[in-house]
């Protein structure tokens, strides 16, 4: 008939092959690469860079905004910017240097009279 003390050792080590699985799949769960700790890790991360992601979509919408006024194709936006960034002028335009301090902050369009 069947022994049970044969099969004693046998189930001991299904159990503690069983044990050891369910304690790396844990370890790892939480550990791991992409565990607990990692997700934490991330939302605080993304927590951080919220403010930027904020301040480069709105640079974005003035580019945007920018892009859409060229876009336009209307002749005094075009004269503007070659004045103002290109440092262009017609033959008979006055032309006034301001001192470095008072210069507009760069890519700020001021009206070209």
């Amino acid at each position: 008939m069947y022994d049970r003390r044969k099969g004693r050792p046998r189930q001991i080590l299904v159990s503690l092959f069983c044990l050891c699985a369910l304690a790396y799949f844990a370890y790892h769960a939480i550990v791991g690469k992409r565990g607990f700790e990692a997700r934490s890790r991330l939302i605080e991360r993304s927590r951080q860079l919220g403010p930027e992601i904020a301040r480069l979509e709105a640079v974005r919408t003035r580019l945007e905004q920018e892009v859409r006024l060229l876009d336009a194709a209307d002749p005094d936006i075009i004269e503007e910017l070659a004045i103002e960034l290109l440092g262009f002028a017609r033959a008979g335009d006055r032309v006034v240097v301001l001192p470095e301090t008072a210069k507009p902050a760069p890519g700020r369009l001021s009206p070209a009279r």
